[in-house]
């Protein structure tokens, strides 16, 4: 199994993998079909929706003419509601804080929208941490295409060898595949934990103590 003592970027995916946010998302997908088609959907018709950031998702449930105001009342949802429904896993920002400590590169590359990862990363304190944030609304391509680990690296002139991905996935996966960067696997909280399995991605960790420890080993 290849080290990663000599890598310079850690790429993290958000929901899923830094954050316990998929009840809220799944909430505030509801709340707006409940308030505007008086229906509900099931989570895996809400995780079908994901790849494309809200306000482009919604166009599953909503017109394009009725946009505007259904993301104004998702965004208030979702940021009345994070409190109660989100939580940062346990273990996370000490990871964070000990790649910050050794000089390494903090890059996020999620698929949500700009406003409502703005309102996750002010909500549990992490902008500090990330020295690239790199949205669903920054990208042309979304994942599992890898335009936006490349943003990463052209930002920070990285070579792929140097940068790793973190993230929970397929769509993880297959964005480090294409962009030639070694991925790990995170399955802490994975509504794909299966799929993400057959993935053979170059690491795999079940639980968020047990990847602290290798990235504490691995950099000590």
């Amino acid at each position: 199994m290849k080290s990663i003592r000599m890598c310079r970027c850690f790429i993290f995916d958000m929901d899923g993998t830094l954050t316990q946010t998929n009840q809220l998302i799944y909430d505030s997908f509801n709340y707006i079909a409940r308030k505007y088609r008086d229906r509900t959907y099931t989570i895996p018709e809400i995780t079908a929706m994901f790849g494309p950031p809200e306000e482009d998702a919604l166009l599953s449930i909503v017109e394009p003419g009725e946009i505007d105001a259904v993301m104004e009342d998702y965004l208030s949802f979702y940021r009345a509601n994070h409190s109660r429904l989100a939580r940062l896993y346990p273990g996370i920002e000490e990871t964070l804080r000990f790649l910050k400590e050794r000089g390494r590169t903090i890059a996020l590359f999620t698929g949500k929208g700009s406003r409502t990862t703005a309102i996750t990363l002010e909500e549990f304190g992490l902008n500090a941490y990330f020295d690239a944030v790199v949205t669903g609304n920054d990208v042309e391509n979304h994942k599992p295409s890898p335009e936006g680990i490349r943003r990463v690296l052209e930002r920070f002139s990285l070579h792929p060898d140097d940068a790793l991905m973190i993230g929970d996935a397929v769509s993880d996966v297959k964005a480090a595949r294409g962009a030639g960067v070694p991925v790990v696997a995170v399955l802490w909280d994975s509504y794909g934990k299966e799929r993400v399995l057959q993935m053979n991605a170059d690491f795999v960790f079940h639980d968020v103590s047990e990847f602290h420890r290798w990235v504490r080993t691995e950099l000590d």
